[in-house]
C-alpha cells in the first residue's frame, strides 16, 4: 500500500476491524518512512452482474451511480452514512445473490426504493418519483397513500 503523504511503498497494518454489515475491513496503517498514520477500507472483489438498462444498452455495475441515486434522495434528510452504507451493502448482496449474469435496472430501482422506504420515506418518494417519471400531483398522492397504507399495516 502506498503511502498518501510521501508515495513510500513500505507501510506496515497497525490494526483492523471489521465494519459491521458492510464486508469491508478497516485499517489503520503506518508508513515505515515518514511515520505518518492513515485508514484504508478492503472489500473482496466478487463479480457483479451487468446491468441491462431501460433501452437494452449493458453496463457494468456501478456501485457509484448506485451511491450516488441514493445520496441525491437522501439530501439534507437525517440519516447517518453508516445507514446509507448498510442499505448499498444490501443492494449489492442482492444482486449477487441473484445469480444472475445480467440484471436489469428496474429491479435494481426496486432493490433501491425497499431500501429507502426503509430509511426515510421523504427520500423514498423523491427516489420513486424520478424513477417511476411521476407526471402530476395526483401520483404523490397515491405512493404517499400506499406507504401510510403500509405504515398502518406494520
Amino acid at each position: 500500500m502506498y503511502c498518501p503523504f510521501c508515495n513510500a511503498n513500505d507501510t506496515k497494518v497497525t490494526d483492523s476491524r471489521l465494519i459491521r454489515e458492510t464486508n469491508q475491513v478497516r485499517r489503520r496503517r503506518e508508513c515505515l518512512l515518514c511515520k505518518e498514520r492513515f485508514t484504508t477500507h478492503e472489500v473482496a472483489e466478487l463479480a457483479l452482474p451487468s446491468v441491462i438498462k431501460r433501452d437494452n444498452r449493458r453496463d457494468a455495475f456501478n456501485q457509484e451511480k448506485l451511491r450516488a441515486g441514493i445520496l441525491r434522495a437522501l439530501e439534507k434528510r437525517p440519516v447517518g452514512l453508516e445507514q446509507i452504507e448498510t442499505a448499498i451493502s444490501h443492494i449489492m448482496h442482492q444482486a449477487r445473490a441473484s445469480g444472475e449474469r445480467e440484471i436489469s435496472s428496474q429491479q435494481i430501482g426496486e432493490w433501491v426504493m425497499d431500501e429507502l422506504r426503509n430509511l426515510d420515506q421523504v427520500a423514498f418518494v423523491r427516489f420513486a418519483s424520478v424513477y417511476r417519471s411521476f407526471e402530476d400531483i395526483n401520483e404523490f398522492r397515491e405512493e404517499i397513500s400506499r406507504l401510510e397504507h403500509d405504515n398502518t399495516r406494520k
